[in-house]
This record gives structure tokens, C-alpha cells and sequence, in this order.
């Protein structure tokens, strides 16, 4: 029978990788020198998440997916998806700026990989003074004068850089370029897919001495070259409370930022839902079980369990995501 899961952490050591996967989120990633990635929750077939709480611990996510099927996913997902889970649920910390890149959309990621695109958003966890990332243009942009100035060795001249601090949400819609800057610590929830076409990395070498493979050409037919006022997530963080971040054909993410107890009624959605702790700590009560939820933590609620209930002492804040 199936009931809110956990997984087993994935660690992924990145040249930019740091340690606050350790530091903040309390996660032991040794023997690794660094984490950059941590995949909480992954359908990926490299790196399929295993199950590490309760009577179904050690099963794969595959495994309950051929399973369980609608019963895991929604009915309607499960149409849409099959044994294919459709999200990807990450932390990643850039001790060093990330390369610029961009993600191609479900159109050419199918055509080209036979996968899905990569729609993705970013929640800052934390940030040191003065972090900063790049999400998509700062003027107007059309195919010439991208590679005019990549050419020239200039593409960061027409890049939007903005400075952000803990709380701040990115909405990256496939064909975005965009990259996370040095000393930021961020939630990603994103499309099934692990498709990155890396456009610059400032001649950075890895262990071996080699720079690293760029895909120019692949990245010119996935580029949105449309110029957007903003690319900052408004959202007004209410107090006890759940506010709609993102709402878009992959996924529906809220956040909840609670100082009491407060239940949830799923029952309407016909969706899996995800938990991201990004602060704080509750505990997860569904029926007469409990489980014990802290920043970091990541739980994935089957469509069956319909109603839970949230209890803390301190407060939490989490991300709440699903499939509308």
C-alpha cells in the first residue's frame, strides 16, 4: 500500500560543486570532495531514486511505477506520462558560477533526444552577499546579434544578471539561457530530463586538464531570443497561508509558509504531490501514520492519500508541487 515517501539522496560532485549541501541542508555527501548536485526525487533512467522509508523501502521509483501506476501518479498523469515519472527534484549548490546554458523545450528534446524538455524553477535557499544569476536577455535579442556577440567573446553583454537573496523565485521555461552564480544554494523542481546545452563555461578545465564540451550549435535552435520585462517570480509571502508561485503545463508549484498546524485536501487535484522543506520542520500526518519532515527533506505524496496534515512547533516553509 502505498503512503508519503522518501528517497534515498542522490549526490552529484560538480566542478562547481561546494559544501553547503553538508553545512545547510545537513546531508553527508562523503567520500565525494564536493556536492554541486543533490537528485531527491528522480525518474531519470541514469539515476532512478530508491525508496528509503517504510514497508516499500529499497524499491526503486520505477519499480512503483509499474506498480502502482495511477495510484502513484493521478490518473490523468498516468494517461499522459505511463511509467515515466515527470519531475525532477534537485538542491544545488554553485560554489562556482555554473555554465551559461539553456534547455530545450519538448520538441526537440523529443526530435532530438527522444526525451522530454526541461522546464525548470528556482527557489533560493540561500545566498551569500552579493550572489547573482543570469535569466535570459537584457534587450532585445534576435539570432544575429546573439552570434555577433558570442563570436566576440561578448555574450555576457546582453545577458539579464540580477543580485538575489534567500526567498527569490526563477520561472525557466525551456529555451531560456541562464545560469546560477557563485554562492547560491537553490531548490530546483523541473521537467524529467537531463538535456543541458552548455554555451559557455569560462574556460574552465576539469580533472583532467580538458576543457569542457560546449554545444554552440545545438544551443542556437533551443535559444528564446524574446526579451521579457522581468524574469523574477513576484509573489507576496503570506504568513499561514498557500500562495501559487508558478503554474504552468508541467507542473503547479505553491509555497507554505506556516507557523501552525494546518491540513491539506488533495483530493480534487488527481495528482502525486511533492514536498521540498526549505525551512523549519513539521511533522506529515496521513490517516494514523506519521513522518517527520526538516529543511531538506523532500516527500513525495501519492495521488491515493488524499488528505495530511501538518504539525510543527517552530514553523516550517515548504514548496508544494503537482500536476494540474
Amino acid at each position: 500500500m502505498l503512503y508519503p515517501l522518501k528517497f534515498k539522496t542522490i549526490f552529484k560532485d560538480k566542478i562547481w560543486g561546494g559544501n553547503k549541501i553538508n553545512t545547510q541542508l545537513g546531508k553527508d555527501y562523503s567520500p565525494l570532495p564536493n556536492c554541486g548536485e543533490t537528485w531527491e526525487i528522480s525518474g531519470v533512467k541514469s539515476d532512478v531514486s530508491v525508496v528509503a522509508n517504510g514497508s516499500l523501502q529499497g524499491s526503486s521509483l520505477a519499480d512503483l511505477l509499474a506498480e502502482y501506476k495511477a495510484d502513484l501518479l493521478g490518473i490523468k498523469n498516468y494517461n499522459r506520462f505511463g511509467n515515466e515519472f515527470p519531475l525532477l527534484v534537485k538542491f544545488i549548490d554553485a560554489n562556482e558560477d555554473l555554465s551559461i546554458q539553456v534547455h530545450p523545450d519538448d520538441e526537440l528534446a523529443k526530435k532530438r533526444h527522444n526525451s522530454f524538455g526541461k522546464t525548470e524553477m528556482w527557489y533560493v535557499l540561500q545566498a551569500d552577499k552579493n550572489a547573482s544569476l543570469i535569466a535570459g536577455f537584457n534587450q532585445e535579442v534576435d539570432k544575429e546579434l546573439y552570434l555577433e556577440k558570442f563570436n566576440a567573446g561578448n555574450l555576457t553583454d546582453i545577458l539579464n544578471k540580477e543580485e538575489v537573496e534567500a526567498g527569490d523565485v526563477f520561472f525557466l521555461p525551456a529555451g531560456r539561457v541562464h545560469t546560477i552564480g557563485k554562492g547560491l544554494l537553490i531548490a530546483e523542481i523541473q521537467q524529467t530530463s537531463d538535456i543541458t546545452y552548455r554555451i559557455y563555461d569560462f574556460d574552465r578545465k576539469d580533472d583532467k586538464g580538458n576543457l569542457r564540451e560546449l554545444h554552440t550549435e545545438e544551443a542556437i535552435d533551443a535559444i528564446d531570443y524574446n526579451f521579457y520585462k522581468e524574469y523574477k517570480t513576484p509573489y507576496q509571502d503570506n504568513l499561514n497561508q498557500a500562495v501559487e508561485l508558478i503554474d504552468c503545463p508541467y507542473f503547479t508549484t505553491n509555497i507554505l509558509d506556516y507557523t501552525q498546524e494546518v491540513a491539506r485536501d488533495y483530493s480534487i487535484l488527481d495528482s502525486f504531490i511533492i514536498h521540498v522543506c526549505v525551512e523549519g520542520a513539521y511533522t506529515l500526518k496521513y490517516g494514523i501514520e506519521e513522518l517527520p519532515v526538516q529543511m531538506g527533506d523532500c516527500v513525495l505524496i501519492p495521488a491515493t492519500t488524499q488528505k495530511v496534515v501538518m504539525s510543527t512547533n517552530n514553523g516550517f516553509k515548504i514548496l508544494e508541487s503537482y500536476i494540474s
